[in-house]
């Protein structure tokens, strides 16, 4: 296989690696808004937390991602076809993400949200200088594999038209005839991003407030 083919497929892990990292991000601020729907304990916003997640982490992404490709211009919403792959991946991995935030949240200690109380910080600032980042510590880890998931599931955007790294691979080995060679590349592709976002997060994770070195 030549330079030239695995040089295209580097160029098509740009569009995986973008997709990926936006609709993490994305995700991310969507579940700390469900987490805290979920504890809320009001059912007015616990329940439509709880159908949202449901659902997301119910049905398959590849079903979701057409759903919503599908569904966008039937209600008057003309967008690229990147747009409809992030809004997909976000809103699935928001629902994955809620969940592990909700852990991490339910795991601040009592004691602690009473004393920010009793030196009179707001409800809002116990949420974001106490709570966030206790349980964002507490489940970073999960987090971090939740990026290696949607990096991986990334593969399936495909299907509304993205040219990423897999959809690039078949359509490469479908032109030269070397399909093992190319699936073989991009493998070692995801392998090498995959490992990127692992040591970049045990560094991370390290570096966090709290955390033993």
């Amino acid at each position: 296989m030549s330079f030239k083919l695995f040089e295209l497929l580097l160029q098509a892990s740009i569009y995986t690696v973008t997709i990926s990292v936006v609709s993490i991000l994305i995700g991310f601020a969507i579940a700390i808004l469900l987490s805290g729907m979920l504890l809320s304990q009001r059912s007015h916003l616990m329940l439509p937390a709880r159908i949202f997640i449901s659902f997301f982490r119910g049905v398959p992404l590849l079903v979701q991602l057409l759903l919503i490709y599908n569904l966008l211009p039937v209600i008057g919403i003309n967008v690229p076809s990147i747009v409809a792959a992030i809004i997909g991946l976000s809103l699935c991995t928001a629902a994955y993400q809620a969940e592990n935030l909700r852990g991490g949240f339910a795991s601040v200690p009592t004691g602690l949200v009473e004393s920010a109380e009793m030196v009179g910080l707001s409800p809002s600032q116990i949420f974001r200088r106490i709570k966030v980042p206790i349980a964002l510590r507490l489940t970073f880890p999960a987090l971090v594999n939740e990026a290696i998931l949607i990096l991986k599931a990334s593969s399936l955007v495909s299907v509304v038209g993205i040219v990423e790294l897999t959809r690039m691979a078949q359509d490469l080995a479908g032109s030269t005839f070397l399909p093992l060679q190319l699936f073989a590349s991009a493998g070692l592709i995801y392998l090498v991003i995959n490992w990127i976002v692992a040591l970049a997060g045990g560094l991370i994770e390290r570096r966090l407030p709290g955390v033993p070195r």
